[in-house]
């Protein structure tokens, strides 16, 4: 496989795989170097790329997997889960204050989930795969990880709300 041909196999998916990334390791220098990491051990790989059906979601297995093992290292004591993608810059002062605390408090509640359930939350909802490809990314069945999403929702959905509600009878 030519250099040319790698960068346009691997190029539209080297964003999800950084997002993926950050979404597990929080900071930005982390998610580069992890992302980094990925594209190295593909290029390096490049000649049994051909055998894999779908390079996508073998890459975003392998930044998972990469990452939950960052965080069980010693080095990484003090990462924590922090999502700060969302901005609306067409809503009022109040409105986007107000959205940036839901998303500050939504990812303080996401750091509380099973490791298991953010990556769900993080491949269904913010990248926006389908079940099937979560499925294979992951290696368990289509229903489990409707029922892992579906828990991970109402948990953050209830935390929310009490949130919200503080005070109010």
């Amino acid at each position: 496989m030519k250099q040319a041909d790698f960068v346009s196999l691997v190029m539209p998916f080297k964003d999800k795989v950084f997002r993926l990334a950050k979404r597990l390791l929080v900071s930005r220098e982390e998610a580069e170097d992890a992302t980094q990491e990925i594209l190295l051990k593909l290029w390096n790989n490049k000649q049994k790329i051909g055998e894999y059906k779908n390079v996508e979601a073998f890459s975003m297995t392998m930044t998972k997997n990469f990452c939950l093992d960052r965080l069980k290292s010693k080095q990484a004591q003090n990462l924590k889960i922090v999502h700060s993608n969302y901005t609306d810059n067409n809503s009022s002062l109040q409105k986007q204050v107000e959205a940036r605390d839901s998303m500050d408090w939504v990812s303080k509640i996401m750091e509380d989930l099973p490791e298991q359930q953010k990556i769900i939350v993080q491949l269904r909802d913010i990248e926006q795969y389908d079940f099937a490809e979560i499925s294979k990314m992951l290696d368990m069945s289509e229903t489990a990880i409707r029922v892992s999403l579906s828990r991970a929702r109402k948990t953050i959905r209830e935390k929310l709300t009490s949130t919200h509600g503080y005070g109010i009878k």
